[in-house]
């Protein structure tokens, strides 16, 4: 299995050219350097939009085989990280389409640095609201707030992933962005 962990605390350093071409034509250490720099991103990605660890874990490797399979069409007309997110996204929307009702609650997968009792109670319960209200977003507008908030991509990047017009990705993020003060509004 090529996914090893749950979730890494900090930002991946990006893959330099020489290990992607090297990774394009097949070389295993280079393809090896490529998963590891990209599976915590993918991860975070496919655990925001589908809300269930192991169905995050499952997107996250059918990520990684196809990025494998796909990479020697690589051109590098956007960054790595962009091409292999739209992969990536692609995937979350298939598992969607098949997928049964979600049961349970969105896992808490953020570290908590809160110093004082009364702080992790506040925080897990704004976390808790948070989680609710994204829960309550369509797929489309969860999914460009965790590419444009979570996994900090511009707005170009966030259209590529996934495959609308930035002026598109504006507009969810202004219709999620309002939703989600209402749902917070409500909720708290």
């Amino acid at each position: 299995m090529i996914f090893e962990h749950p979730m890494a605390g900090t930002r991946t350093k990006p893959v330099d050219q020489s290990t992607i071409d090297a990774a394009k034509r097949g070389d295993r250490m280079a393809q090896a350097v490529l998963l590891s720099a990209m599976q915590d991103p993918w991860f975070r990605m496919c655990l925001s939009l589908l809300r269930d660890v192991e169905q995050a874990r499952d997107a996250t490797q059918e990520t990684a085989l196809r990025v494998l399979r796909l990479l020697p069409e690589f051109r590098g007309d956007s960054s790595l990280s962009t091409w292999s997110m739209g992969i990536a996204i692609n995937v979350v929307r298939e598992m969607r389409r098949k997928r049964r009702p979600e049961t349970g609650e969105v896992p808490d997968v953020a570290p908590d640095n809160a110093v004082s009792p009364d702080d992790v109670a506040i925080r897990s319960e704004q976390q808790r609201v948070l989680r609710a209200a994204l829960g309550e977003l369509s797929d489309r507008q969860r999914e460009v707030v965790v590419c444009r908030y979570f996994e900090e991509k511009s707005t170009e990047e966030t259209a590529e992933i996934m495959n609308c017009a930035p002026g598109t990705v504006k507009a969810t993020l202004h219709q999620a962005l309002r939703a989600l003060k209402n749902k917070v509004k409500m909720l708290a």
